[in-house]
């Protein structure tokens, strides 16, 4: 007699998870036949293996990065490790394609979803972080000050109100249940959130200013990520850095 035990079934992946594997497998360039799979990709979010993905945030911002991470968890090692740890960790692909390029790849509508993104997401971490830095550098000039709420201050200059009170709106607008709590998804969720409430908070002016201040931040971030990948190129190759700029070979 069979068990009467069910197991959870895996859902089947999507068809055009096995066209990716196949296409790499035959030999193909995997970068361009991941780019494609991105571009038949149908799904907003799914489960794999007990690890959820929501690539469609708040149904208008697309993370592509995170749908790639999970394509390449498919090749089973087929793609370099460099090659993939420098797309997933710091954006850089393998052969550098110009935005229309990129937008051509993807599918116009992707690509829309693909700069909601970057502007509602990525943009609005970083203006957080920049605000952070101005908050921490004023407490450190005045050392008679207590030191404590940065989150709160942070949240307060930007928002006009502290994060609880903002998480807790965020969560009933979405019938979402309130805790201490908080997954990776729902927090990018959030984020996205609190980017379209500034947007309609604040006036035109303000939008705009916050707006530069954060990709300030998103550009010295990049480089001081490029002078990092270029101390670790040259200490492959025995160069010497300075700057950020290779000035002298070490023989």
């Amino acid at each position: 007699m069979a068990s009467r035990t069910s197991a959870k079934v895996q859902p089947a992946a999507p068809p055009v998870v096995a066209e990716l594997q196949r296409a790499v497998s035959g030999g193909g360039d995997w970068f361009a036949a991941l780019l494609e799979a991105i571009a038949g990709w149908e799904e907003a979010e799914e489960t794999v293996d007990g690890r959820h993905y929501q690539y469609l945030i708040g149904g208008e911002a697309f993370d592509w990065l995170l749908l790639a991470e999970r394509l390449c968890g498919a090749l089973d090692g087929a793609v370099p490790a460099e090659e993939r740890e420098a797309l997933l960790f710091f954006g850089r692909m393998p052969q550098p394609l110009e935005d229309d390029d990129f937008r051509r790849a993807i599918g116009d509508v992707k690509h829309a979803a693909h700069l909601n993104f970057i502007y509602g997401v990525a943009v609005e971490e970083a203006l957080q972080l920049r605000v952070e830095e101005e908050v921490l550098k004023e407490q450190r000039a005045n050392v008679w000050k207590n030191g404590s709420g940065v989150e709160r201050q942070v949240f307060e200059r930007i928002y006009g109100r502290g994060r609880d009170e903002l998480l807790a709106a965020f969560r009933e607008a979405r019938a979402l249940p309130q805790g201490d709590e908080m997954s990776y998804g729902e927090l990018r969720a959030f984020t996205y959130w609190l980017f379209k409430y500034r947007v309609n908070q604040s006036d035109p002016a303000r939008v705009a200013s916050d707006t530069r201040k954060a990709l300030a931040q998103v550009s010295q971030l990049q480089e001081a990520a490029r002078r990092r990948n270029a101390f670790v190129a040259a200490a492959r190759n025995g160069s010497v850095v300075v700057d950020g700029e290779v000035v002298a070979r070490i023989r």
